[in-house]
């Protein structure tokens, strides 16, 4: 009997092949260190919340890095010295209040319904510091609503308008919401050459055009 976390495996060794994976983690390096790494600060910890291959973990700078995913083939992908927890993404096993940032990208539209996202932002929300981070990229439906579903597990059909009401909801504050950010996929329009990264961080007008995921930072407020 197949278990959820070998189907996931499956999944994924299917949609992305070996080969792959050093242009993703190439684009990544400059996406963290051109755009990312403002966010967060050298001795902060940080918590990548369904990090997959390490993408955003392994290029981030910080003092403690945690990567969080059910995919067991995740630890195989991560670089020295990062925490790595395979626990539900509402359930993470750490103590309230001690992280500073926590990350995610394409995830929450795998989640299976608008419950278990609130579930999810309320575990944020208790793992983060007063004044702590969780920056949120995915796929804006608005702007690919045929694409989004070529899919087959995703699930959730989210806007930045959806996660920014959701973000308030549960008590975080909003400090950015952009409609528009990266291209949908790494395969899309999103220029594949490091130095053509770099530019297109560079000209937010170009965003408008071709951006097709939201990135909302929301802040967990100083004093509740």
């Amino acid at each position: 009997m197949t278990t959820q976390a070998d189907d996931l495996a499956s999944i994924y060794r299917n949609r992305f092949s070996e080969a792959d994976l050093p242009g993703k983690r190439a684009i990544w390096r400059v996406l963290c260190r051109d755009f990312f790494q403002r966010y967060v600060d050298p001795g902060d910890a940080v918590l990548d919340l369904a990090c997959g291959f390490g993408e955003f973990i392994n290029n981030i700078a910080a003092a403690r890095k945690i990567g969080v995913d059910v995919n067991p083939d995740t630890p195989h992908h991560l670089a020295a010295g990062i925490e790595f927890l395979a626990t539900p993404a509402d359930d993470l096993s750490l103590a309230s209040g001690t992280i500073d940032v926590v990350f995610t990208s394409n995830f929450l539209e795998h989640l299976p319904d608008k419950a278990a996202l609130k579930r999810v932002f309320a575990e944020v929300y208790r793992v983060l510091r007063p004044g702590g981070r969780f920056l949120i990229m995915g796929p804006n439906i608005r702007y690919v609503p045929g694409a989004y579903w070529d899919f087959i597990d995703h699930y959730l059909p989210l806007s930045h308008a959806t996660v920014a009401e959701g973000l308030l909801l549960s008590g975080f504050g909003l400090d950015q919401v952009t409609p528009r950010f990266l291209p949908f996929t790494t395969r899309s329009a999103l220029p594949q050459h490091p130095a053509l990264v770099a530019l297109y961080l560079r000209v937010p007008l170009v965003w408008r055009v071709l951006g097709a995921q939201f990135f909302v930072v929301g802040r967990k407020p100083m004093a509740e």
